[in-house]
């Protein structure tokens, strides 16, 4: 009983977050497909980017990369399938309906190797770049998101172009 009553509460959280994040679409960014995300990224290149709090741009663009190869290698480690059945389940559904992800932009993915605080920025670009080219050129089975579980391609693309969104608020140019 304890613990459908904790994914009930979880549940009933990540709903009330979803509405929160709703009215919170700051976002300037707005990019909806991978394709206009690339094009940004590639301007960024030749851009002094700075972070305004958190991680420096090149651990940034590093994570985001991982992520993006992740989905299609497999992540090093998963939440269980009870939590992306209900809370993670909820949470992408919630980011989908409002059309921005809000998250710990200094949590790194669970289990991926430690990144580096410094490094050159334009190659992390492009490590993005190509692993957004790789995954849509991609006809393999994606995995299961560590948090999120399995996702089909148009749903893990909206993911990767929502979670990039989200570092790229915390970035000054």
């Amino acid at each position: 009983m304890k613990k459908r009553t904790l994914l009930t509460g979880a549940v009933a959280v990540t709903a009330l977050a979803a509405a929160g994040l709703a009215t919170y679409r700051k976002s300037t960014v707005e990019i909806t497909s991978v394709e206009r995300m690339l094009t940004l990224l590639d301007s960024l290149k030749s851009r002094q980017l700075a972070a305004k709090s958190g991680w420096s741009p090149y651990k940034v663009f590093v994570h985001l990369a991982q992520s993006i190869q992740y989905s299609m290698s497999g992540y090093p480690e998963l939440k269980s399938e009870v939590f992306q059945h209900t809370a993670g389940s909820a949470a992408f559904y919630a980011f989908s309906v409002a059309g921005a992800m809000r998250h710990n932009l200094t949590e790194p993915i669970p289990g991926a190797p430690a990144i580096a605080d410094e490094g050159n920025v334009n190659e992390a670009i492009d490590l993005v770049i190509a692993a957004l080219q790789q995954f849509q050129a991609y006809r393999g089975q994606l995995q299961p998101h560590f948090a999120y579980g399995l996702l089909s391609k148009t749903e893990f693309a909206h993911a990767h172009v929502m979670h990039i969104e989200n570092h790229l608020l915390e970035m000054q140019t």
